[in-house]
């Protein structure tokens, strides 16, 4: 990991860089996360990792500048998934960059992130005040008040049991937290839970979802770790799992993972 992550912006003081500069996207092998959870392919799981970045501007051909919010979705079986900070800083450098329409920027953009990402990667531009952006409420249940014991140690799968009557249910939790594996900082989320199968204990849940708190990988290697854990462990016959992590530097992550091909994320949170 340490040979895969050198030249990584993040963690670094950087300047402001307000020339186009596509170099400063910076891609991250999905392979060895993977490889530690014994994911191989063909990918067990199909879905993407949603993004919402708040702060994308350009100056149109008059040097007025102009606002979007853009929606990306990378999706998982791309070879690399894109670091964050990287990613803001290259959205930056366009700020002062003229384009003759929006379609010229999008283009532009769709092209250098998916290079980045080694995959077609899609793009959609939002203005301000567009309902898209307007916060979802979850469908389900809350697992949040179960009476659990906070053990200390790294998420333990074999704490998750289930019981004996195969149920379809969705489930979520706030209280997902996890750690920056370069800079030790938290990052904050809610994760839901939608599956046909045994049913799951809330409490071991729970525990296993809390236990992340000081579990530090990227924000999509969690939740594939949790997808198998919960595929492996419980066996259900159909899972999907979509964690919604909370902006930072102008941006949010949501990956989503599913045992069915197109399957669909859900919207941002209000919470977002």
């Amino acid at each position: 990991m340490a040979d895969e992550l050198e030249g990584l912006l993040l963690g670094k003081t950087t300047p402001v860089v307000d020339t186009y500069s596509p170099e400063l996207l910076f891609p991250i092998p999905r392979s060895q996360g993977r490889a530690a959870i014994g994911v191989a392919t063909p990918l067990p799981f199909h879905g993407a990792d949603i993004w919402h970045a708040y702060e994308v501007s350009w100056l149109n051909d008059r040097g007025v500048p102009q606002v979007r919010v853009g929606k990306f979705r990378i999706p998982c079986e791309s070879p690399n998934l894109v670091e964050s900070k990287s990613f803001k800083l290259y959205l930056n450098s366009l700020n002062s960059t003229r384009y003759a329409s929006e379609e010229a920027v999008c283009e532009v953009i769709v092209r250098d992130v998916s290079a980045a990402a080694g995959a077609r990667v899609y793009l959609e531009l939002l203005g301000p005040d567009n309902h898209a952006l307007a916060g979802t409420s979850l469908e389900g249940s809350c697992i949040d008040d179960a009476p659990i014991d906070v053990v200390a140690g790294e998420p333990d799968p074999t704490r998750l049991k289930v019981g004996q009557c195969v149920i379809e249910e969705r489930l979520y939790s706030h209280l997902l937290r996890s750690l920056c594996p370069v800079t030790g900082q938290p990052d904050w989320a809610t994760v839901w839970i939608d599956y046909t199968g045994p049913t799951l204990d809330r409490t071991a849940l729970l525990e296993y979802i809390v236990a992340y708190r000081n579990h530090q990988e990227f924000h999509e290697q969690c939740v594939e770790r949790m997808f198998i854990d919960i595929l492996a462990h419980c066996r259900p016959q159909r899972l999907q799992i979509q964690a919604f992590y909370t902006r930072r530097g102008g941006m949010d992550i949501n990956p989503f993972r599913s045992t069915e091909a197109g399957a669909q994320p859900l919207p941002r949170l209000n919470r977002q």
